[in-house]
């Protein structure tokens, strides 16, 4: 399997297939590369698709540091200089989104052509003046919350959250390849990613990066409303929205044809 060294010596998994002009895809948290299957196939038709296993998911390293959004920016970076690539459109997924947020604002647009967000809110804390957070890591109680449970019942929350995301039903080997994916990944990464994670409100950034850039909202999700992607969207400026009307948070599984065919009308 191929792998990359990042800069503080963490081995990362990566999977590459198609010729073109590279196109790499961020999975989301406890999740894997391995989770755009239905994806890849399609896309490498018209991209060079490379899909990373973020730290502490996947065949990655499961380090016992390091689970910083800016590292895992870190690690981007690390990813595009080791394969030399340039021009990329990079995808993000849920907590893929912040990732290459904190890229643009730690390395500017290098390497980048444009990107495109799966599914994100600016900020997943709700304040007095913002509601369109997480629905239920919204606070520092929803987030103690979740990290017990994920760390005394991994299996029922791994079931919980995968039936949260999808909004169409899964075959039994897909469910199986999929839990089993989310299985890799140890209670103390997602813990610490999560608390990280969850605490960052990238409002303030977002008016001021300058990338072409599309963001996909998906309008039945039960873990982040439409409205919080969608103000990424009027405030990112040269970044457009697309809606998915059937869709929970795995928009590229619940609307997959869509989805394949956006991205492709995107890099084109």
């Amino acid at each position: 399997m191929p792998f990359i060294t990042a800069s503080d010596g963490t081995k990362l998994h990566y999977r590459e297939e198609g010729r073109g002009r590279p196109l790499v895809m961020i999975h989301g948290w406890t999740f894997s590369g391995r989770f755009f299957h239905r994806n890849i196939p399609v896309l490498s038709e018209k991209a060079r698709v490379i899909t990373l296993d973020l730290r502490g998911h996947g065949e990655s390293d499961k380090p016992d540091h390091s689970y910083r959004i800016a590292r895992l920016a870190a690690d981007l970076r690390d990813l595009l200089q080791a394969l030399d690539l340039d021009d990329v459109t990079v995808l993000g997924w849920s907590i893929g989104c912040p990732i290459i947020w904190s890229y643009l604002e730690l390395f500017g647009t290098a390497r980048l052509r444009d990107a495109i967000f799966v599914q994100q809110t600016p900020r997943q804390y709700y304040s007095s003046e913002w509601k369109h957070g997480h629905a239920a890591c919204y606070d520092q109680a929803g987030l103690a919350e979740t990290i017990q449970k994920l760390t005394l019942a991994p299996k029922d929350f791994d079931r919980q959250n995968l039936a949260d995301c999808c909004a169409s039903e899964l075959s039994d080997e897909e469910q199986s390849m999929l839990l089993g994916e989310m299985a890799k990944s140890p209670a103390h990464a997602r813990a610490a990613m999560m608390a990280d994670h969850t605490v960052h409100d990238w409002r303030d950034l977002l008016p001021h990066l300058n990338l072409p850039a599309l963001m996909m909202i998906a309008e039945k999700d039960a873990v982040l409303v439409p409205e919080g992607p969608s103000w990424v969207a009027q405030n990112m400026p040269g970044c457009g929205e697309l809606r998915f009307s059937e869709s929970s948070h795995m928009l590229f599984i619940d609307e997959t044809e869509k989805f394949n065919r956006a991205v492709l009308e995107f890099i084109a």
